[in-house]
């Protein structure tokens, strides 16, 4: 006997969410009012009907806080009786989600009247504290279309633990401008460049003739080093903290050379260590 409880702050992914665990054979009930959950609870494990075997139940900010604060205690009996019960809290970042109700011209649920989009959501964030505590895993959906949040929904499941963390890396040229919205920013300007090589400048950093050239610098290598120790020992806090995507964006003059070298050189190193790597070249696109 299953039964996930999903919750979140409106606008960060549930009913996606929900709709991948109805896809993976759960019986999923929507916007279950709090206090009916003990009630679920206590008939799931007398049912025998095997069609509510691996049930989903999607909660939200609308109940009574007194309510929402007990859910530690109604986990714990629901494992007593023999339920694997689980808690998954999704939220995004407050100016996402104002965007995000802004495109739509949804209602936020706690609006009202009187109350305007920011306040509604600063409320909930406040009212869904205890569930978020004692989530098994929190996932921050600020950078996750639907599909990636529909990968690491089922990524949890099957594994039976959080998901790690996705890294996305990026090479760009700082004559196009930084990308916007990245965790990290690494500038290799300082290395020397391929452009001033006749036979390599219309090449790419992906070619390794570039790659020979970059790496017979002392310094690229000593730079390489250290930025895949740095990420070799903070990667796994990430990871602790429930995040569930970095972006890293490493950036040359044009985007074309060394950034796109060092992007690849340190995606395929990440991969080794057992991290989902996406590798992108912006410029080369």
């Amino acid at each position: 006997m299953q039964l996930i409880i999903l919750s979140g702050l409106s606008g960060s992914g549930k009913s996606i969410a929900l709709h991948t665990l109805e896809d993976m054979g759960f019986y999923c009930i929507d916007n279950l009012p709090f206090f009916l959950l003990q009630d679920l609870v206590f008939g799931l494990r007398e049912t025998l009907d095997e069609s509510f075997g691996k049930t989903a139940v999607g909660i939200d900010a609308r109940g009574n806080l007194a309510a929402l604060r007990q859910l530690p205690e109604l986990v714990r009996v629901a494992r007593e009786r023999g339920i694997d019960c689980r808690v998954l809290f999704l939220e995004t970042a407050l100016e996402i989600l104002i965007q995000r109700y802004s495109e739509t011209r949804r209602r936020h649920p706690l609006t009202n009247g009187d109350r305007p989009l920011r306040e509604a959501i600063q409320l909930e964030q406040e009212f869904l504290q205890p569930v978020r505590r004692h989530a098994d895993l929190v996932l921050d959906t600020t950078r996750t279309n639907m599909h990636e949040l529909r990968d690491l929904v089922r990524g949890w499941l099957l594994s039976g633990e959080s998901p790690r963390i996705s890294i996305l890396l990026q090479s760009f040229g700082f004559k196009h401008g930084v990308p916007p919205d990245v965790d990290f920013v690494l500038d290799v300007r300082c290395l020397p460049n391929p452009h001033w090589e006749a036979e390599l400048r219309m090449l790419t950093g992906l070619d390794p003739r570039v790659a020979r050239f970059i790496e017979s610098s002392p310094q690229a290598l000593e730079m390489r080093a250290d930025i895949l120790a740095f990420f070799e020992r903070w990667v796994p806090r990430f990871e602790t903290d429930g995040r569930s995507y970095l972006t890293i964006a490493i950036g040359c003059t044009g985007g074309q050379h060394r950034s796109v070298y060092m992007t690849e050189w340190l995606g395929e190193h990440l991969k080794s260590l057992g991290h989902r790597v996406i590798v992108r070249h912006r410029e080369l696109a």
